[in-house]
């Protein structure tokens, strides 16, 4: 997937707990030529991992898990830490206020359960050209 008219390269993170649902969409966006930098279990080690790197991914798409009660936490310091990446939500929990949540953090989107590649493709594609 290319940008516009620039033809960057779109550049992505991956933080999901290795779940099984997200690696049919992990592959096909992979095919279709997004560059995955990487991908971790946990935004602990997602942290990690970015500070490690020369260059951020655009976009990050992190597979919410809201039994984690420090969830929250861990997502505004993800956010404050790396402001210039566009965060996408995936998750199983369908509700408004969760959704609220998450972009009052400075989500660009939140996709959920079911959503297939075409949905992150497109929420990909509004993240990083508006």
């Amino acid at each position: 997937m290319e940008t516009g008219t620039s033809q960057q390269k779109i550049t992505l993170a991956f933080i999901d707990g290795k779940s099984p649902i997200l690696d049919l969409i992990y592959n096909e966006l992979i095919a279709s030529g997004i560059e995955v930098l990487f991908r971790s279990e946990s935004i602990k080690d997602g942290l990690i991992q970015l500070s490690d790197l020369k260059s951020i991914p655009k976009v990050c798409i992190i597979d919410i898990d809201f039994y984690d009660k420090n969830i929250l936490e861990q997502l505004q310091k993800l956010r404050s830490k790396y402001p210039s990446i566009k965060l996408l939500a995936h998750s199983d929990i369908d509700d408004e206020q969760v959704g609220k949540a998450l972009l009052d953090i400075g989500f660009s989107n939140y996709l959920i359960l079911g959503s297939d590649v075409d949905n992150f493709k497109k929420a990909i594609d509004k993240a990083v050209n508006g």
